[in-house]
């Protein structure tokens, strides 16, 4: 198989999968390293393929049919996982992570975090990886895009989350 048809592979293959793909399960099914992946995925969002790429893999881009609302948020570290209880618990579905940088504007991380479980897995990551987390870079602000049913989503999200004094005050 030559490239060209390695990387409509990766495209049928995402397109099909109800859940993110990571490159090593890609790198297997089509006999190649998990380089050559992230390369065909490089190459593939180059030419204007809406790739996706989240903690647990790859995955097509999903147009948003639920509404949306981001939460300016601000907390230490080991309060992460709390944070993100807060959303989860309450019906919110974490689309991303976003923080505004002096130097680079804003910086978007993917994270598709939907419920505990997938809040206890991305903080596996986070301690395996021992990198710093994008909050860091703000003095712990940041933003969530959070999805949700409804309004009364959203505000049981707003309050759990300005009951354990995650929100951003306005004189913040």
């Amino acid at each position: 198989m030559n490239a060209n048809e390695r990387r409509q592979k990766i495209i049928e293959c995402l397109k099909q999968s109800r859940q993110a793909v990571s490159a090593s399960s890609l790198a297997s099914q089509l006999d190649v390293s998990r380089q050559i992946i992230v390369g065909d995925i490089a190459l593939l969002r180059a030419e204007g393929i809406k790739i996706e790429a989240t903690p647990r893999g790859y995955r097509m881009e999903v147009i948003a049919e639920r509404p949306r609302r981001c939460f300016a948020c601000v907390h230490e570290i080991d309060d992460m996982a709390e944070e993100l209880y807060c959303i989860v618990d309450n019906g919110g579905y974490v689309v991303d992570v976003i923080v505004e940088h002096p130097i680079y504007g804003q910086i978007i991380g993917s994270l598709r975090l939907a419920s505990r479980y997938d809040v206890d897995q991305f903080m596996q990551k986070v301690r395996e990886a021992n990198a710093s987390i994008l909050s860091q870079l703000t003095g712990g602000i940041h933003l969530h895009t959070v999805e949700a049913e409804d309004t009364a989503c959203f505000e049981r999200i707003e309050a759990a989350l300005a009951e354990q004094g995650y929100l951003v005050r306005k004189e913040h």
